[in-house]
């Protein structure tokens, strides 16, 4: 199981970058797969989740209406669309993957319990976003 992230860069405040998670050794649709994010002397957090099978998205709410999760199964891969970009959105960028996310109760997700990053089973390697004039 692999997972690479892509697209980050360095954007000016209110400006839309477009991450990519590309999965191999493993159908995408058969995991819950999560976009986190850990600034400089910060723990991970959870930005965004898509459910395995329903593909039910979930976001934090530090990125509610700005950010979009999405699916292309076909590719494998999972994209977040970043728009409106903060200084405060500035991290490394990660995608996890949850084998389990099929058996997860409804809380888990409506509870916030997968934005805790210990919940996933793989990491990818991650992409720094920057966002500074």
């Amino acid at each position: 199981v692999q997972l690479q992230a892509s697209g980050g860069g360095l954007v000016e405040p209110g400006g839309s970058l477009t991450l990519s998670c590309a999965a191999s050794g493993f159908t995408l649709n058969d995991y819950t797969i999560a976009w986190f994010r850990q600034a400089p002397e910060k723990g991970p957090e959870g930005v965004s989740c898509v459910t395995s099978g329903d593909g039910r998205t979930y976001y934090a709410d530090s990125v509610k209406g700005r950010f979009t999760i999405s699916t292309d199964n076909a590719k494998n891969t999972v994209y977040l669309q970043m728009s409106n970009l903060k200084p405060e959105d500035t991290a490394i960028y990660y995608c996890l993957a949850d084998s389990q996310g099929v058996l997860r109760a409804p809380g888990f997700y409506t509870g916030g319990v997968w934005r805790k990053s210990w919940e996933y089973d793989y990491w990818g390697q991650g992409t720094l976003v920057t966002v500074s004039s």
